[in-house]
């Protein structure tokens, strides 16, 4: 006798039975049978594991008990449905034993008997939490590219006004200077004008940041070091309620990124959390080095690969899944009006993703919540970037006298404030609207010392192409960039070599990057 039959005969099922349950419980799907008094007479192996329990385990018990109250609830409609002779099939979720939201479509057929009936259903049901993960994922990068491109534009047009009344707001200090009685009266409106026009090249360049926009400047960073520092300065902002904690579990970790912007990061989470915790408690801060491979690194959109972890934690008020699905929209907010801006996780996660790394966030209601940064690690001898020296406007001023600048730039008023402040710098000023026109004043007038153009120009050059025509016809002619975002599409290997002038600029930074292109 087979072992098979020695298994029928103790169990009392025939050869066929144990061999159908055998292939009910080997393939890839929920399958079951529940009669019309609501009671499970039969699951396979993957449906009763589905609810954590086993094919005898729910056999001859009510549905409702299986499957628990949280499922019974966004099924019952279609059970009864079924059971009045319809065939149903539906979705519904539940928690996994892992704290995890788990997906599944199920179809219901009616068991008719000889009179026509309805004496049961069978169920067939799959697991679609993966189908559904990738689905949510998909969605989100669209969102996200959309939102993205959106702020690229505004960005644009909004750094060209504010380049207007900076410029503008700029070279009345100087005029007033000269009449120092009305340069004291006039303080007063000047220089809170000027600081909100500062204010808002701060808010577009954190929308840049989300968007993967704002320029970065990264150097090898040692994090260790860098968390200890701002371990100090988060200190003296926190209530005497929150104790703070770091911890390092690896001695050296160096990650490529831009020290000044990871800072600005660790702040706001810093200070989300402080506000998650009202009636005090912990904010932990780790750092390590974290391998992640395989599903993980798919999740977080990264290469394989080994990441310097930074984890803020809090034991704070936590967030429901609605409010982490909508975390890293720009604006969105659970702070009360005027309370916050809904830029700060914005700005985390695209000043990270533009680094090259991945934020992932766990958060349970009522427990906490932590947010760790992933940045690529880095080799401890990789070259770090130098800082631009800054240089007088005078050096400037005499590397430009009496020289010929082109300045392009299609905004009148902004060519306008650029031109007053090259000016300023001793030299003659070209004014050219758009790429064509500028490359026929390249190829004709020889005396153009240095050309200043903006990128996004329309005309069908913009000017990036006119920086290749000007290397193709005069190598030897220094060329600047201006932009109101960083816009990559278009750019080439050499574009990235030229210098770059993001609006809006001061006089001191025209000098510091006119200076870097004429050396």
């Amino acid at each position: 006798m087979s072992s098979e039959q020695q298994t029928a005969g103790a169990t009392g099922l025939s050869h066929g039975e144990l061999r159908l349950r055998q292939i009910t419980d080997t393939i890839p799907a929920h399958v079951g049978y529940f009669d019309r008094d609501w009671m499970f007479r039969y699951g396979n192996k993957r449906y009763a594991q589905w609810f954590g329990t086993s094919s005898e385990g729910m056999k001859d018990r009510p549905i409702l008990e299986v499957i628990g109250q949280h499922v019974f609830d966004q099924v019952e409609s279609a059970v009864r449905r079924a059971l009045g002779g319809d065939e149903v099939t539906y979705e519904y979720s539940m928690p996994g034993r892992g704290g995890e939201l788990l997906h599944a479509r199920s179809t219901l057929v009616p068991d008719f008997n000889a009179a026509g009936e309805v004496v049961g259903c069978y169920v067939h049901a799959v697991d679609i939490t993966e189908q559904r993960r990738t689905q949510s994922a998909l969605a989100q990068a669209q969102k996200m590219e959309a939102i993205g491109q959106l702020t690229g534009g505004l960005a644009h047009d909004f750094n060209n006004m504010l380049t207007v009344v900076m410029g503008n707001l700029q070279g009345l200090v100087e005029v007033l200077a000269e009449h120092p009685a009305a340069a004291a009266a006039a303080a007063d409106y000047v220089e809170p004008a000027l600081a909100a026009a500062e204010g808002g090249a701060g808010l577009v360049r954190r929308l840049l940041a989300f968007s993967r926009q704002q320029p970065v400047a990264p150097v090898v960073v040692d994090v260790n070091a860098l968390v200890l520092g701002m371990a100090r300065l988060i200190r003296r902002s926190l209530p005497d309620t929150i104790s703070i904690a770091t911890a390092a579990r690896d001695v050296e970790l160096h990650a490529l990124v831009d020290p000044g912007q990871l800072e600005s990061a660790l702040l706001n989470l810093a200070f989300n959390a402080r506000d998650a915790m009202p009636n005090g408690g912990e904010l932990r801060i780790e750092c390590s080095l974290d391998c992640i491979e395989g599903r993980a690194a798919a999740d977080l959109e990264l290469s394989p690969s080994c990441y310097v972890q930074i984890a803020v934690s809090d034991n704070g008020t936590g967030m429901d899944s609605s409010i982490l699905s909508h975390l890293f929209e720009p604006f969105f907010t659970t702070k009360k009006f005027g309370f916050g801006s809904g830029l700060g996780m914005a700005m985390v996660y695209g000043f990270i993703k533009q680094s090259g790394g991945g934020v992932r966030v766990r958060s349970r209601q009522a427990v906490g919540t932590t947010v760790s940064l992933l940045l690529p690690h880095a080799p401890r001898t990789t070259a770090a970037a130098q800082p631009v020296p800054r240089v007088p406007t005078e050096m400037v001023a005499k590397l430009l006298d009496a020289r010929l600048v082109l300045l392009v730039e299609d905004d009148d008023k902004v060519r306008g404030v650029v031109r007053k402040q090259l000016s300023a710098l001793g030299c003659a000023v070209l004014e050219a609207e758009s790429g064509h026109e500028a490359a026929d004043m390249v190829e004709n007038i020889p005396a153009i010392a240095l050309v200043l153009t903006d990128i996004v120009m329309p005309g069908g050059m913009d000017g990036r192409a006119l920086a290749r025509f000007v290397r193709r016809f005069r190598p030897e002619l220094p060329v600047v960039l201006m932009s109101g975002y960083a816009e990559t599409r278009g750019a080439t290997r050499e574009d990235g070599e030229l210098p770059m002038l993001d609006k809006p600029f001061t006089l001191e930074r025209l000098v510091e990057v006119v200076r870097a292109a004429m050396a």
